[in-house]
C-alpha cells in the first residue's frame, strides 16, 4: 500500500473513532430516510423555529443531513385543532420513517391516524393520562417521547405569583379546554387545591378566542388583588401577545410558563421547563428509531431543566417591587 493511501485510511479511521456510534452508523446509511414533523406553534413564531433548529442540529451531530441522507416534511399547526388534524392526516399519508410530534393536541391527532408509524412526542404533559403510552418506563406501542412537567407546576406558579404580589386574593388560571392537558384539569386541580390552602380564590378561566381572553383579563382588572396564571397550553402560547397587551392595559399580574414571553415580549414573570432543551433531546431518540429501535421500548423522559425569568421594568409599571429571593433565583432578569 502506498504511504499516502495508508495515511488517508488511517486519518479516516481516526476521525470515525471520534464520532458517536450513532453518527458513524448514520454516515454509513446510504438510504434516504424521511421524518415527518408536526409543530404545535405557528410558523411565524420565532420560538418555534428556534426549537426546531435545536432538533435538526441534534440530528446533524448524529450524522443526519437534510438533502443527503434525510428528508424532513414540516408542518405548523398554529394551536388550531382543525389545522392540526388536517396536517396529521397529510403527514401519515406520506408514510415517513418516524414523526416528531409537538404537544398534546398534535400527538392525539397523529395517534388517531396511525398506530404503526413511530411517533416521538415532545412537550406533552400527561402521556399516560391521555392514553399515548402505557407507562413512562415501558411506553409500549408506537409512541414515546419527552414530557413537559408534572401537575404540581400549577401550584408552583401560584407560589411565585404570590411571592411577587403578596396581596393577591383572587387568581384565575386561563386555558383552552380543546388544547390543554385533560381539558385543563391536569394543572387546574393542583392549582385549585394550593389556592384554597393559601386563602386565595381560584378561578377556572376557559377561553377559545381572543375575545374570550380579553373578557377574562378585563374582568380581573376590574377588581384589585387579582392575578392570572397562563396554563402550559399551545393555544395560549399562540395567543400570548394579546394577553401581555391586555394585562398591561388592565394592570393584571400574570405568570407564564414560557421564558421568552418575558424576555422578548415584556411579560412579568415566567416559570417552566426549558422547551428548547426538551425538543433538542428528541434527536437521539429519532436517531435510534431510524436505526431500528422500537419506540415502545424507549422510556418516556422527564424534563431536566427548569427556568425562571422576571421583567423588573414590567413589575415597576405594575407598581410592584420584585423581592430579592426571586431576583436571585431567576435565570434571567430584564431591567
Amino acid at each position: 500500500m502506498r504511504r499516502r493511501e495508508f495515511i488517508t485510511l488511517l486519518g479516516g479511521a481516526a476521525a470515525s473513532s471520534l464520532l458517536p456510534p450513532f453518527a458513524v452508523r448514520a454516515q454509513q446509511s446510504s438510504r434516504l430516510r424521511r421524518i415527518g414533523v408536526l409543530m404545535a406553534l405557528d410558523e411565524s413564531e420565532p420560538e418555534g423555529k428556534a426549537q426546531l433548529f435545536g432538533f435538526t442540529q441534534g440530528l446533524s451531530e448524529l450524522g443526519w443531513t437534510v438533502g443527503t441522507n434525510l428528508q424532513m416534511e414540516i408542518r405548523w399547526g398554529a394551536g388550531d385543532v382543525n389545522r392540526i388534524g388536517i396536517f396529521a392526516k397529510e403527514l401519515v399519508a406520506m408514510r415517513p420513517d418516524v414523526i416528531l410530534s409537538q404537544g398534546t393536541p398534535v400527538t392525539a391527532a397523529l395517534r388517531q391516524e396511525t398506530r404503526t408509524i413511530p411517533i416521538v412526542f415532545v412537550t406533552v404533559t400527561d402521556p399516560v393520562g391521555e392514553g399515548f403510552v402505557a407507562g413512562l418506563p415501558s411506553p409500549g406501542g408506537n409512541t414515546t417521547g419527552f414530557i413537559t412537567s408534572e401537575a404540581a407546576m400549577g401550584s408552583k406558579m401560584l407560589e411565585l405569583l404570590m411571592d411577587i404580589a403578596p396581596g393577591v386574593k383572587r387568581v384565575a388560571m386561563i386555558f383552552n379546554p380543546d388544547t390543554a392537558p385533560r381539558s385543563g384539569m391536569y394543572y387546574f386541580s393542583e392549582f385549585d387545591a394550593a389556592a384554597r390552602t393559601s386563602k386565595v380564590e381560584p378561578v377556572a378561566a376557559r377561553a377559545w378566542s381572543d375575545a374570550e381572553i380579553e373578557s377574562v383579563v378585563t374582568s380581573l382588572g376590574s377588581g384589585s388583588g387579582s392575578g392570572l396564571i397562563v396554563m402550559p397550553d399551545y393555544f395560549m402560547l399562540n395567543h400570548s401577545r394579546p394577553i401581555i397587551s391586555l394585562a398591561a392595559q388592565n394592570n393584571v399580574l400574570v405568570i407564564y410558563p414560557w421564558r421568552f414571553v418575558v424576555t422578548r415580549d415584556g411579560g412579568l414573570i415566567s416559570y417552566g421547563p426549558d422547551f428548547r432543551d426538551i425538543v433538542r433531546r428528541a434527536a437521539p431518540y429519532v436517531d435510534r428509531i431510524l436505526h431500528g429501535a422500537n419506540p415502545g421500548e424507549l422510556p418516556v423522559q422527564v424534563p431536566t431543566k427548569f427556568e425562571m425569568a422576571v421583567n423588573v421594568k414590567t413589575a415597576k409599571a405594575l407598581g410592584l417591587k420584585v423581592p430579592s429571593s426571586i431576583l436571585i433565583a431567576a435565570d434571567e432578569v430584564i431591567e
